[in-house]
This record gives structure tokens, sequence and C-alpha cells, in this order.
């Protein structure tokens, strides 16, 4: 005869249960910003791999920092486009 399963609706074993699966959540979402904090970041590598290869005439920093905003908020791929898309 199978045996009777153990009760598990006591409030103590409830709330030893949700206190786990608070942690395990916690985990999961430090997990989660570390991974994103990591995406927002990925294009640096190469921007600075591509930077190295050409000659850059003398820029100010707030020009700099516009740049690094315009990357930031539209991404890689709209910026260059723009730029692409501008005579010089």
């Amino acid at each position: 005869m199978p045996r009777a399963k153990a009760k598990t609706d006591d409030l103590a074993t409830i709330t030893a249960r949700r206190e786990a699966l608070l942690a395990e959540l916690a985990r999961v979402d430090e997990q989660a910003r570390i991974a994103q904090e990591a995406a927002r970041d990925a294009g640096r590598p190469v921007l600075l791999a591509a930077l190295e290869r050409v000659k850059i005439s003398a820029i100010d920093k707030a020009d700099a920092r516009s740049i690094a905003r315009a990357l930031a908020t539209h991404g890689g791929k709209s910026v260059a486009a723009h730029l692409a898309s501008i005579s010089v």
C-alpha cells in the first residue's frame, strides 16, 4: 500500500517554502541584473577595437559624451546609419 503524503499545508512549512522561493527569486533577479549590465556594455570592445584602427582628429569632451550618449540611447546600428546618411 502506498505511503500517505506528508502534510505540507501547515503555516511553518508554507513560510519556509515562501522564504526559500523569495531567496531563489532574489538570486535570479541579481543574475538578470548582471546579464543586463553586460548586454548594455557588450559593444564596447568592438567599438574600441575599431577606434584603434582609425585616426581621429581633435574632439572635445562634450562632443565625445554626446556621441557616447547617442550610442547608448539609439544603438550602434542607428548611429552608424545616421552617420552614413550625412554627406561629409
